[in-house]
């Protein structure tokens, strides 16, 4: 079971019936590490934490064979050395086969503990849930007839379950989507972290340095490097997993140290000694020397304003839905300048990109003196002064997603893929990979068959009319994308234990997952012709060709002979 939490200083961390524990307790202490929670006694009052070592985890679910040949007792029972595990041997054989449990049947009254005395002992708390166990375990009637490897599972799966123990673990994507995998599937698409990984590793999400300078029209233009097209439905799931690889998802330690030492600095020049020992007379609380030290200030970050390193998404509301980035302390209402998605997420809407005029955002507000402006209350001013801010920042990211040559675009919508991809595909630069995410595998069939290769055939030998640029067998163009592909990953887990190592049998069904995956490229302009210098190739003919075709010369000079002859006499006559 995963809870997500957010630790607070001087705050109690409540983790349901396991209990609950001081926040600070944690504070300070490696992720990864298994707690046990302690409760008040005699020596202590107040509830504390105990680091489990991997050996005292593990204990319980292990079952060690100290011995590798059984010993033969009296009875015809073969019993392990030391550990009490019964063998029975086969009357055909003789093979030494182990004791099973096929003739044990699951039956509730076996457990003489009632409900009341169990929760009456849950509420006692001692020994951390240890003595629960053992309660349960002397109660068990049919305790005896399980084998080793049944009573090590009954005793592990009731150690989870009553135990007080709880392991820390860092907050990443991998785990935010298998907490929303069992929680809330269909918000996130049913997406699984293992086609997150997918994802980025086949688009070749990376972080990039430098710009990089081409010729576009004849003009040389310099563009950033790293800059993703991408169309998230799934709540801000896509845009954590490419930040994550690039690096942007989280500020660093370095800022917040910085920006705290920032925060603290005084200037200890102007503070006199009598001030420090809290002896300063109420003359002296007016004079320069006592003025609190203000802040430094610091220049405006403008919002979305990276030209490396972006992410730019495109949404179909007013404002895009990016709920899952809270939990990597990204708030949409409220971004923090600090945070490195503050600048290299861009964020529009599809009639900003199609139709930018048909949007109230992109047209330009009215441009005042600045005689009027001093004439204003503050609130008014300001409130003109963040139109402008917000006019700028719109136009500046619909002209530079018109302008494309992006590096990859990732999909992960409820829209049909086709209609995506007619207005997103010529905004990539050549060799960028397309990635489209879908539940099923039936639209993503037909995307792949708009772009196969006997569709690309026929349209080249008879294009559609430029002036429609659609039509019903070419909604897209069929030669801006190359080897497209259909793929799908799933991670089975195993339970992997000595002598019982075979797959889980609880794993969640649902939606499987499906990638289609292509790759950009830019078709040549006209008629592709073969140049160079060719030598003509020599054609062996076989022997037995050659030999007919001389005895058929050879006739025929025999017969142009005679008649040229006959033709001769005749004349003579």
């Amino acid at each position: 079971m995963l809870k997500i939490t957010q630790i607070v200083p001087n705050t109690i961390i409540s983790i349901g019936k396991y209990g609950s524990f001081p926040a600070n307790t944690l504070l300070g202490r490696p992720y990864n590490l298994t707690f046990e929670i302690v409760e008040p006694s005699e020596d202590r009052n107040h509830t504390s934490l105990r680091v489990l070592s991997a050996a005292e985890i593990h204990a319980e679910g292990l079952v060690e064979n100290e011995a590798s040949t059984p010993d033969a007792t009296e009875d015809g029972r073969i019993i392990y050395n030391n550990d009490g595990l019964e063998y029975e041997v086969m009357e055909d054989t003789g093979e030494v086969i182990m004791r099973t449990n096929r003739e044990i049947t699951d039956d509730p009254h076996r457990q003489k503990l009632s409900m009341e005395e169990i929760e009456a002992l849950k509420k006692e708390g001692t020994g951390a849930g240890r003595d629960l166990i053992s309660r349960l375990l002397l109660s068990h009637s049919g305790i005896g007839q399980k084998t080793a490897f049944s009573l090590a599972k009954y005793t592990l799966r009731k150690s989870r379950k009553f135990m007080r123990r709880f392991t820390v673990l860092p907050l990443d994507v991998s785990v935010l989507a298998r907490w929303l995998l069992s929680k809330e599937p269909l918000k996130i698409m049913e997406i699984r972290e293992e086609t997150l990984a997918l994802i980025s590793s086949l688009a070749n999400v990376r972080w990039s340095t430098g710009h990089e300078q081409y010729v576009k029209d004849g003009q040389l233009i310099e563009r950033g490097c790293g800059r993703w097209l991408v169309v998230d439905e799934t709540g801000g799931l896509i845009i954590a997993t490419l930040a994550e690889r690039m690096g942007i998802l989280t500020s660093s330690q370095e800022d917040d140290a910085d920006e705290h030492a920032a925060s603290r600095n005084v200037n200890l020049d102007t503070i006199e000694s009598g001030t420090l020992n809290g002896t300063v007379d109420d003359a002296d609380v007016n004079t320069e020397s006592h003025t609190r030290p203000r802040r430094p200030h610091r220049q405006r970050i403008a919002a979305m304003s990276a030209t490396s390193n972006t992410i730019t998404l495109l949404h179909a509301n007013t404002q895009p839905n990016l709920s899952l980035l809270k939990y990597f302390l990204f708030d949409t209402n409220d971004p923090s300048p600090q945070h490195p998605l503050y600048t290299h997420l861009k964020t529009l809407s599809w009639l900003q990109l199609i139709s930018p005029e048909d949007d109230a955002g992109y047209t330009k507000p009215e441009v005042l003196p600045d005689e009027i402006l001093a004439t204003w209350k503050s609130g008014k001013r300001a409130t003109y002064f963040r139109k402008q801010r917000r006019w700028e920042r719109v136009k500046a990211v619909v002209e530079d997603t018109q302008a494309g040559e992006f590096d990859g675009l990732i999909v992960a919508s409820t829209m049909d893929p086709i209609n995506i991809l007619q207005h997103t595909v010529g905004l990539l630069r050549g060799g960028a990979p397309v990635i489209v995410y879908s539940p099923h595998v039936e639209n993503l069939t037909e995307l792949a068959d708009l772009y196969s290769i006997p569709r690309r055939t026929a349209f080249l030998w008879d294009p559609p009319d430029p002036a429609t640029l659609t039509s019903e067998d070419f909604p897209l163009d069929p030669t801006l994308l190359l080897a497209p592909t259909i793929q799908t990953a799933t991670a089975h887990h195993w339970q992997c234990l000595p002598g019982r190592t075979h797959p889980l049998m609880n794993a969640r069904g649902g939606a499987q997952g499906y990638l289609f995956t292509a790759i950009r490229v830019l078709p040549a302009e006209g008629r592709v012709e073969a140049r160079g210098k060719f030598k003509r190739r020599k054609v062996r003919r076989d022997n037995t060709s050659n030999d007919d075709a001389a005895e058929e010369n050879a006739t025929l000079m025999d017969i142009d002979g005679q008649s040229e002859t006959e033709s001769a006499n005749v004349q003579a006559g």
